[in-house]
């Protein structure tokens, strides 16, 4: 524990002392238990394995300047796990038994929450997963639910500094009527390959065009795509994209701030006209965009051509970091303070 270097987290696992657990069965859901191992005894025909029955979330807790730890908008979390439960028909959690299991799971590895000068932070991963037996297609009768956590560093390894991301027209990451707007792993496997291949020619992400029409954005990967222009907020709206916490927070941010904020179909070519570009999420907060190339039309669109973020994406970034770390007041009761 004390060889923890918090200051050099990369954004990974590490073992931490407890991870907290339910069971549902028979219609209702079994009191949390505590749990020292990182293992499951899982049914080889569970529909997890089989169907795709699996859904997650990702939040993050942090330790302020006065010691005190906050976790950052649990009950959105909750809420949005809820929606993925009845988009792919999994047993649903009420919300205050969501929250009262991060809390048990922060509470029960509060010293692996990171000191507030490292700026670093405690990941919080809650899962679900179908664990009947079954070989035919339908969901399944019983759930294992679990919250496990791990201190972070930056999800891009670059921090809060620029970074190219890459329109890569032959992968799509969901369909407009499929499973996007849920946070279940299928979406990530399907955005494995293009991933890869664009880290392979030194990309950070690939930004996705929508799959029906291949002409609007939808996301980046892991994370929300918005753009600045004309003191104005723009995020994408489509029927495929995972509706990020993150945002959310930073459009509210972005109005309180005095700008205009649009959630709308963006076409590609309107790329062109903006001052600023970001991707946002839990992991990165925001991830500054340096320039987005569209390999397949060899076009590239450039921001922050001084190589630093734009002054609004930095604002932004630093306002929702001050209220998660509690140097700044939460006026919004985003944050539950431990």
């Amino acid at each position: 524990m004390e060889s923890i270097d918090w200051s050099n987290l990369s954004f990974g696992y590490m073992k931490t002392d407890y991870n907290v657990r339910s069971f549902y069965k028979d219609g209702k859901w079994s009191d949390p238990v505590l749990e020292t191992s990182e293992y499951l005894n899982l049914h080889m025909a569970a529909t997890a394995l089989h169907y795709g029955q699996e859904a997650f979330e990702g939040l993050k807790a942090f330790k302020g300047k006065d010691g005190k730890v906050r976790i950052f908008r649990m009950r959105e979390n909750a809420l949005r796990l809820q929606s993925s439960c009845n988009g792919i028909m999994m047993a649903e959690l009420p919300v205050e038994f969501f929250e009262k299991m991060v809390i048990m799971a922060v509470e029960k590895n509060i010293r692996f929450v990171p000191p507030y000068e490292s700026g670093a932070s405690l990941y919080i991963r809650p899962l679900l997963i179908g664990t009947s037996a079954q070989v035919g297609v339908s969901p399944s009768k019983e759930y294992t639910f679990i919250i496990f956590v791990t201190p972070v560093g930056p999800y891009f390894k670059e921090g809060f500094k620029p970074t190219p991301m890459v329109i890569m027209r032959e992968y799509d990451r969901a369909a407009p009527l499929g499973t996007g707007t849920y946070k279940v792993g299928g979406n990530y496997a399907a955005s494995l390959y293009s991933g890869e291949k664009a880290h392979h020619m030194g990309y950070s992400a690939v930004l996705y065009l929508d799959a029906k029409e291949k002409k609007y954005l939808d996301e980046c990967g892991p994370a929300n795509f918005f753009g600045i222009k004309n003191n104005t907020y723009i995020t994408p709206k489509s029927s495929s994209i995972l509706p990020s916490i993150t945002n959310k927070s930073l459009m509210q941010l972005a109005k309180d701030m005095g700008l205009t904020v649009e959630q709308r179909q963006i076409p590609e070519e309107e790329l062109a006209t903006f001052e600023e570009a970001g991707a946002c999420g839990t992991a990165a907060v925001i991830s500054p965009i340096l320039r987005i190339d569209d390999i397949s039309e060899n076009r590239t669109y450039e921001f922050c051509k001084d190589g630093k973020a734009g002054p609004i994406s930095e604002k932004l970034y630093h306002k929702l970091r001050a209220i998660q770390y509690g140097d700044e007041p939460d006026t919004y009761g985003w944050v539950t303070v431990l």
